[in-house]
This record gives C-alpha cells, structure tokens and sequence, in this order.
C-alpha cells in the first residue's frame, strides 16, 4: 500500500484558515512588471489553475486571473482586481480532483489522531512537509514520521485516525 499526499501546490493542499470549505492553490508573490502581475508562490502544480478565465478567492471574494504565463518556470498572473501581497489565492474544495486510492491531500491528515499498532497514541498531525524521498507527517509532539508503507499501515479518514507500525517511536 503505497501512501501519498497529493501535490495540488508545492506544498500538499492546506485548507484555508477562514473558510474550511476553500483550499489554498497558491499566494500572492513579487510583482513581476508594472502592470499589476505578480509570482505565484507554493503554486499548484496544476497548470490548469492560474489559465485566463479561472476564478479563485481571495479574502473570500472572487477574482478572475485576466493574464498568465510562466517566468523562470513559475507562474506569473494578473487578476481583474488588486490584491495584496501575501494573500491566499483558494479554490472550492469541491474542484479537487479525485485521488487515487491510498493518496490523500494534506488537509485531510491534519489534526488526525496517531497510534502505534496495538493503541499506543503518539499524538496528532500537526503538518504534512515534503521531505527529500517521501512525506513526513510531523505530529505536535515533535515526533515526525515518514509517510511511507513501511511506517503506515492505515489511514482511517472516517474515524480520524492514521495508525502507525512499531519501531518508528520511542519506546514509551
């Protein structure tokens, strides 16, 4: 059972801090000209997503990206409106595409319970970070994990919890 987390951004998916419902494609970078265009940083790796017509939200409002294209293989875009730096450019949760069985965005993994087979908790999700040859899920006890078969053996999204196989924890 190979596990993943599914790369919508350079970073896997997080959910928006102000809606739960919108999930982060990327943020507003540098401005790139005089125009009002700017880098998109963390951008999704979906060239789909900043194409001229697409609609995002930004501070829950929507915005139309008006010009696209790519500078130094990163994607630079300019919206119908002005907005700052640092913004959340998001997405309805709803236009994810569907994922593979055993790959999971980011958001779906945070906050999830963790156990070592047989119960022990070894505490919650507190991130998803890519690491050099797999995903680490990092747990708010500093412990971080490697998202791989070896290590995972469930991830139960319906009873919040992903357990782990022994060995990857200190001994309690």
């Amino acid at each position: 059972m190979p596990v993943a987390c599914a790369r919508e951004g350079a970073t896997c998916s997080r959910l928006s801090s102000s809606d739960p419902q919108l999930v982060s494609v990327g943020r507003v970078g540098k401005p790139h000209g005089l125009n009002g265009a700017f880098f998109v940083e963390q951008a999704s790796e979906d060239p789909e997503r900043f194409r001229v017509g697409v609609v995002l939200q930004v501070n829950g409002a929507p915005v139309t990206i008006v010009e696209s294209k790519r500078s130094a293989g990163r994607p630079v875009i300019r919206l119908d409106r002005e907005v700052e730096r640092g913004a959340e450019l998001e997405i309805p949760r709803s236009e994810l595409p569907p994922l593979p069985t055993d790959t999971y965005y980011a958001f779906e993994l945070v906050g999830l319970a963790v156990e070592e087979e047989g119960g022990r908790e070894l505490g919650h999700v507190r991130d998803v970070v890519s690491g050099v040859a797999n995903d680490v899920l990092e747990l708010e006890s500093g412990l971080a994990l490697p998202m791989v078969e070896d290590c995972i053996s469930l991830v139960d999204l319906e009873r919040a919890r992903i357990v782990v196989r022994t060995g990857f924890a200190e001994p309690a």
